[in-house]
């Protein structure tokens, strides 16, 4: 889900056109080419839509069943309008006709339920003619998915549908295994209808759309150049500036490659030009645009189904959330940081740097986020109603600054775009759908509990290791909203089991499988920095994954000390020294792999340096106490050899 994508300014001649970064790493950039006319009739039916959700979401009181099968039917609808069927070079206007049944099936499929949804809700039984429309809407949404989100996800649903069919029920009647599952997945709420979708539904849609607006208030400009103003003049300045423009995009953004593409167009030539090593500066720009993802109050749009998931209020999410996603931050600063200092790069010039005066004088950019902030956390009205009024109040700041007044024609506009960001994360959460309903149906997840539960034993730490790596795998290419979905579904429930609270549980499985996006081989953020930055894909998606250490980190820290979460904790002390010795701690390990303090570090140094970080990061008086032992030994010693090169 992208909320805003920023275009490229200033870039390097070698670098590639960012239009077709996004093409190659993000599907959501992949459209259907209309022009004239039929590009304003498109837009015209995506704004419709746009307006739809609003109303459907703050005013109207439909039964479920009916609201979302309608979301759907829209869906389906505009995604065939948007989407074509492969990659590549499209002709102008030309829709062909396989695409139209596709579009007109699904639609019809969805509708159908829509407009007979009491009946088929009170009968419970489906006939054979709705097993048949309930398949071609199933298969409608996964072509769907495809083609906008992407094959990884439906792979998992298709394996879990195969298991389903096949061995998921003692069932001879292969007819009747075939409309269980039809129903279970098309016609009730533990399927396409559950959780996710209708999250996405009242939820995202409207901060999709609220992001659409902002995007026009030009605040991803702003982001960047007070970034540039904050930390540009110093040792590596644009990569500082990378992590902090991140941090803040990442606050209204929910999409790691659109991230990368967006802040990494103006930033990795910057870091080129400074000095640092191609692979090292989209590594930079990934590791930082991917912990956008985990930035509140958006979270790639995974706050809004924690919450619900949880049944936790969201402003309780939002705020959980701020701690560790300091952390991680503060850990890829540190590494930019050393990095800098290691290979004695320079910061940009007053003259590159622009005036922060001028700047300050646009913070009023910041009021329909600061707004939206507010009205989560105190308003007794909806998270859609306070987005709704944030909408608004861009509108209103965008009059202040005439190079991004936001007029009729860009309402238009912004309505269009909104309508076509929900594409993705619509169909995204669908399927999600389907694969939570058929883990619960087969009780795959009871199978998966028992696997790690007979390898870990009681140790909590080896549960927290699989768990990561199932996060990691089963998260390669799935946008996030999808990614939590999958998580939460399989991997959370034996957290829990395992004595995790439930938010930390969710929070853990979150983290991993956002990770996806830098671990190789699957690791687009990676892949679409490098592509920008000339540089080789895997070498840079390793850096990245080195960069974000922090992401590997901070969730064991909660996981197994949950104060960091404001959960279980003995007061604001507590939390105050889990932050510090934590912090320490991602220090020790970003400068054991770094292999730099204040000067190179020889191989037992770095030894040293990790096993106290590692201690630091393992909540409990004596391992804290071991790790500041270990790396106090490690300053001193670096001090010291410094001193005597300065005297030498």
């Amino acid at each position: 889900m992208a909320l805003f994508k920023k275009k490229t300014v200033d870039a390097e001649p070698e670098m590639l056109d960012v239009d077709a970064v996004m093409k190659k790493y993000d599907r959501e950039s992949n459209t259907r080419v209309w022009q004239g006319a039929p590009k304003i009739l498109v837009n015209a039916i995506l704004a419709i839509f746009s307006l739809f959700c609003i109303y459907v979401t703050l005013f109207a009181t439909w039964l479920d069943e009916i609201r979302l099968t309608s979301f759907m039917a829209f869906i389906i609808f505009i995604g065939f309008l948007v989407f074509p069927i492969r990659k590549g070079t499209q002709k102008v206007n030309y829709m062909p006709w396989y695409d139209v049944i596709f579009m007109l099936a699904g639609t019809g499929a969805f509708l159908y339920y829509t407009f007979n949804a009491s009946e088929i809700v009170a009968r419970y039984k489906i006939t054979e003619l709705e097993v048949i429309i309930g398949i071609v809407g199933i298969i409608c949404l996964a072509e769907l998915c495809r083609r906008s989100v992407g094959l990884p996800i439906l792979c998992v649903a298709g394996a879990l549908l195969v298991y389903a069919l096949v061995w998921g029920s003692t069932n001879p009647d292969v007819f009747a295994r075939v409309t269980e599952n039809v129903r279970v997945l098309f016609y009730s709420k533990e399927g396409i209808l559950s959780t996710p979708i209708n999250v996405c539904s009242k939820y995202i849609v409207m901060f999709i759309i609220f992001g659409a607006f902002l995007e026009r208030t030009g605040i991803a400009d702003f982001f960047i150049n007070i970034a540039n103003a904050l930390v540009g003049r110093f040792s590596g300045g644009p990569a500082k500036v990378a992590v902090v423009a991140s941090a803040l995009e990442g606050m209204v953004s929910g999409s790691s490659v659109a991230n990368t593409v967006g802040s990494g167009a103006v930033t990795i030539p910057l870091m080129k030009r400074t000095g640092y090593k191609p692979e090292f500066a989209a590594a930079a720009e990934a590791s930082a645009s991917t912990g956008g993802q985990i930035m509140p109050p958006i979270m790639g749009a995974a706050a809004f189904l924690m919450a619900e998931t949880v049944g936790v209020p969201y402003s309780n999410i939002v705020v959980k959330a701020i701690l560790p996603a300091i952390l991680y931050f503060a850990g890829v600063f540190i590494t930019v940081h050393l990095e800098a200092k290691k290979e004695g790069l320079r910061g940009l010039t007053k003259e590159e740097l622009p005036r922060l005066k001028p700047l300050l004088k646009q913070t009023y950019l910041l009021l329909p986020l600061i707004l939206l902030i507010y009205l989560v956390g105190t308003s007794t009205r909806s998270i859609a109603y306070a987005a709704a009024i944030a909408i608004v109040v861009a509108i209103v700041v965008s009059l202040f600054n005439k190079e991004n007044r936001i007029t009729p024609k860009r309402v238009f506009e912004a309505l269009a775009a909104g309508g076509q960001g929900m594409i993705t994360v619509a169909a995204a959460c669908g399927v999600a759908g389907i694969v939570a309903g058929l883990i619960s149906a087969t009780g795959l997840a009871f199978i998966l509990f028992n696997g790690i539960v007979s390898i870990a034993g009681d140790y909590v730490i080896i549960a927290l290791f699989l768990t990561m790596l199932c996060c990691i795998v089963l998260g390669m290419g799935v946008p996030t909203t999808a990614n939590y979905c999958i998580m939460a579904a399989t991997c959370a429930p034996i957290l829990v089991q395992m004595g995790v609270p439930l938010v930390a549980a969710h929070f853990f499985v979150f983290y991993f499988g956002i990770v996806a996006d830098l671990t190789p081989p699957v690791a687009l953020a990676a892949y679409a920095g490098a592509a920008i930055a000339q540089a080789n894909p895997m070498k840079t998606a390793f850096t990245a994954t080195k960069l974000a250490i922090g992401a590997f980190i901070v969730p064991y820290v909660f996981a197994l000390n949950p104060a960091m979460l404001f959960i279980n904790t003995d007061g604001v002390l507590e939390v105050i020294l889990i932050c510090i010795t934590s912090l320490i701690g991602i220090f020790a390990v970003s400068a054991s792999l770094e292999g730099y303090l204040f000067k190179h570090m020889p191989w037992y140094q770095r030894i040293l340096s990790l096993a106290g970080g590692l201690c630091l990061i393992y909540p409990g008086l004596v391992t804290d106490s071991i790790g500041l032992g270990l790396v106090a030994i490690v300053v001193v010693m670096q001090l010291i050899a410094k001193k005597k090169m300065a005297t030498v």
